[in-house]
This record gives structure tokens, sequence and C-alpha cells, in this order.
């Protein structure tokens, strides 16, 4: 083996420890075991965008989820004259799209690169043959997703209390 295979094949290794990583600090994945996760690790991607890039539109289903390495994304919201309005950014350590693994699913917003942006990328089709091959696994899986939805629900309390006008018309997501 030449020293340029063995550099290549060092990068590959390291990239893949960072990406299992990674993984296990997404709470999606909390409830999900090593042995899966290092599965998963080996199918993510590695994705560059440029500033504008859109990594997914309103009304697709593209089935992805995107770890931010570095930049920053940018939530847009699409109005009634299709006009893009910005909702919010996503930089560094932000995991977004989970539920689009777990099953089809209309995207509401599109997702946007607001500058250079590094991504680790996992579609629905790599997810769901990783799961494949731990059935036993969905109920943990869910787990984990409603482990963050009633997060999510609560922080949103403890943030704006019960008194907001805004938080008492989207309450109630934990009951869906």
């Amino acid at each position: 083996m030449n020293s340029s295979q063995e550099k290549n094949e060092a990068c590959l290794s390291c990239e893949f420890q960072e990406n299992l990583a990674i993984l296990r600090e997404i709470d999606f994945f909390s409830e999900l075991p090593l042995e899966i996760l290092k599965i998963i690790a080996y199918l993510c991607t590695r994705e560059k965008y440029q500033a504008g890039d859109f990594l997914m539109n309103k009304g697709e289903d593209d089935g992805q989820a995107f770890y931010v390495l570095s930049g920053s994304l940018g939530l847009m919201y699409e109005d009634n004259s299709n006009e893009l309005h910005m909702i919010r950014d996503y930089g560094p350590g932000k995991f977004i799209g989970g539920l689009s693994l777990v099953g089809k699913m209309r995207r509401i917003y599109s997702l946007k690169a607001l500058e250079s942006t590094n991504c680790l990328m996992l579609t629905r089709k790599k997810f769901s043959t990783a799961i494949a091959q731990f059935p036993d696994l969905t109920p943990r899986l869910f787990q984990a997703i409603i482990s963050r939805i009633l997060s999510w629900e609560e922080k949103m309390f403890r943030e704006h209390g019960h008194h907001s006008e805004t938080c008492s018309h989207i309450a109630g997501v934990s009951l869906v």
C-alpha cells in the first residue's frame, strides 16, 4: 500500500470517528445503540454548500436531515406572494430535518445556506436501510422523537410562559 492510500484511509477513519461522535450527541439518535450508530455514521456524507444554495425547498419530500458542521443556514418561509422570509438561522451544532428520516414529509419551509456551509447529511433511504437491520429498535427511535417533542414544548413554556398568546395557540403538540 502506498502512502497516499494510507493517508486517504486514515482521513476516512477520522471522518467516521467524527461522524460517530456527532451522532452520539444528537437527541434524535440518543436511543439507538452504538452498533447502529456506527452504521449510520458510515452512511452519512459530508456536503458543502455555497451562500444562496437551497438544501431543501418548500413542498418537496427530499427525505434528508442535516447537521451543521460550519457556516449557517436560514429557515425560510414563502408567503402567499411567493416572497421568502427568514424565520431563524441555524449554526454549527444544529440538527435539522430528523423527522423526514422516518417517513414521507412535505416541507413547509425552505432551508438556504447563508454563507459557505458544511453539513453532515443523511438520507431517509440510508437511514431506513440501517434501521431495517435492527427491527426491534423502532420503539426506541419513537421514544427519542417523543422525548424531543416533549422537551421542545417544555422549553417553550419555560421561555415564554403559559400567559403568552402565541404559546396558547401552539401548545399541545405533545398531545398529537
